[in-house]
């Protein structure tokens, strides 16, 4: 009786993609055959490593080359013919001394693979059988997150070795495309995209599910180094992500939505907010609040400097009447001293771009919520920045909140260039408040860092205070318990 041939795929790299089936044949294998080219290192073994056993025999199948020239009579696929011819030879040799033979296969075993060619050779002569495996193309949309075609779309996997023109013409005429074999033909496959019109829309995978794994735009890799397991992958065109476009949105999609993201963290993100993200294509906003967003490679993350409001709200505007589908997003709410204000007021010249105004947890809240209810009647929010109104403003704006006994949410009240305002403030409250009066201090409320101090208005110490706080200032009626809870009755003597 003659031995049984295996051609088992291995998956795309991670030993834990490897088939429960994969991995059984792998341990009860009396053979098992691998390649390599001539450096002898085999990634297929290295993922098949944690199934091996002791005292099986090991067959390396050594290429004789791989992108060099030969001498052969036959030329490159003459050198490779005869090499295949060999080995399995050397494999039929096992099988004819009823010796189990698996040959490793990275990915699947007949996906562009070399297994194939031995099984041409061998599988009318002994039994043989192929054991699926996880193909590249699989892992890499895996990891990149995003579907490859849904559906009636158009999947096309393409060898990076056709001439440029053909893949051009194939990738502008498909849905959807997964180009594999890289290496030294990135170049040429980059301008394909390019000459298709396709550049854009490419992403490209390095190493999928393995230690060293890479994803990038396409468009943004350097050719030097790209080795030969990466692809580029044109994903399904359906790039809402499972989300549908917003009934606001213009012909093209394009539409700009403020979305305020809470003080801290996605548990103070509202479900609309989550929704208007998750739809987005393009991010707009200050570096800080753009990095509370969760990663997702499918958008375009626009970071900007925190002073510079006009000029982000234009490119927003911009990008959504290209048919973006942008979120500028604010800390806190968009409508409270954040970008909403300034969205509306450049979207002027914009008029045919729809915007829209998603609202988020304000700081104030958070850090009432923190202490009790000191906004529990009525109050008054306030900024002490006097950079876009002057000091004076300020000032009279205080007096009249202070005269009219109501609690106060002050907004920015400090900064490093900015350490004077806060005792003034508490100098104009002194004449219209008692010392007594409560005071809370709310220092990064929902981050990692939060602090809490509850004080009075003439204990109150301006270097607690810096642009991470937000000060509570009670009215007459504010009260604090014994177990420090602050709250302002809802009734007014």
């Amino acid at each position: 009786m003659t031995g049984r041939l295996y051609g088992v795929g291995l998956g795309p790299g991670d030993p834990e993609l490897v088939t429960v089936k994969a991995a059984r044949l792998i341990g009860e294998a009396d053979v098992i055959a691998y390649h390599s080219a001539r450096h002898g290192r085999s990634i297929a073994r290295s993922i098949a490593a944690p199934y091996l056993r002791e005292g099986q025999v090991e067959e390396l199948l050594l290429y004789p080359l791989t992108t060099e020239t030969t001498d052969h009579p036959g030329g490159y696929q003459g050198a490779l013919d005869d090499f295949y011819a060999d080995c399995a030879e050397r494999l039929a040799a096992h099988l004819d001394a009823g010796r189990t033979v698996v040959v490793l296969a990275e990915g699947d075993p007949l996906f562009y693979g070399s297994y194939m060619h031995l099984h041409k050779r061998l599988a009318s002569r002994y039994p043989a059988e192929v054991v699926p495996g996880v193909t590249s193309v699989a892992g890499a949309s895996a990891v990149l997150g995003r579907p490859l075609v849904e559906r009636d779309e158009v999947l096309t996997v393409l060898p990076g070795t056709l001439p440029a023109e053909v893949l051009a013409e194939k990738l502008a005429g498909t849905d959807s495309a997964a180009v594999l074999k890289l290496g030294r033909t990135f170049g040429k496959v980059r301008d394909a995209l390019a000459a298709a019109g396709r550049l854009d829309d490419a992403w490209y995978v390095e190493r999928a599910t393995m230690d060293a794994q890479r994803v990038a735009p396409l468009k943004d890799v350097d050719a030097d180094g790209v080795p030969y397991f990466s692809m580029a992958l044109l994903t399904s065109p359906a790039e809402q992500t499972f989300v549908p476009a917003p009934a606001s949105a213009t012909a093209t999609g394009g539409e700009v939505v403020v979305v305020g993201l809470g003080p801290a963290g996605r548990p103070w993100l509202t479900p609309e907010a989550q929704e208007a993200l998750a739809a987005a294509t393009d991010l707009v906003g200050y570096g800080p609040y753009v990095d509370r967003v969760a990663p997702n490679p499918r958008q375009r993350r626009h970071r900007t400097d925190n002073r510079v409001e006009a000029e982000r709200a234009r490119h927003a505007l911009e990008l959504a009447r290209e048919g973006a589908r942008v979120a500028v997003v604010s800390s806190g709410d968009p409508g409270v001293f954040a970008m909403a204000s300034a969205v509306l007021e450049v979207a002027a010249d914009f008029p045919d771009v729809p915007v829209r105004v998603v609202p988020g947890l304000t700081a104030a809240q958070a850090v009432a919520s923190r202490v009790g209810a000191p906004l529990g009647h009525d109050y008054c929010v306030l900024s002490l920045s006097d950079l876009l109104k002057p000091w004076e403003v300020v000032a009279d704006r205080l007096e009249a909140a202070a005269r009219a006994d109501l609690v106060l949410a002050i907004y920015n009240p400090a900064s490093r260039s900015r350490t004077w305002q806060v005792p003034a403030a508490r100098d104009i409250l002194l004449r219209h408040r008692d010392p007594a009066t409560p005071v809370v201090i709310g220092r990064d409320v929902g981050g990692p860092q939060e602090n809490l101090t509850v004080t009075t208005l003439g204990e109150l110490d301006p270097g607690q205070v810096d642009m991470r706080c937000l000060l509570i200032i009670g009215s007459s009626t504010t009260q604090v318990t014994d177990r420090g809870v602050v709250y302002t009755p809802r009734r007014y003597p």
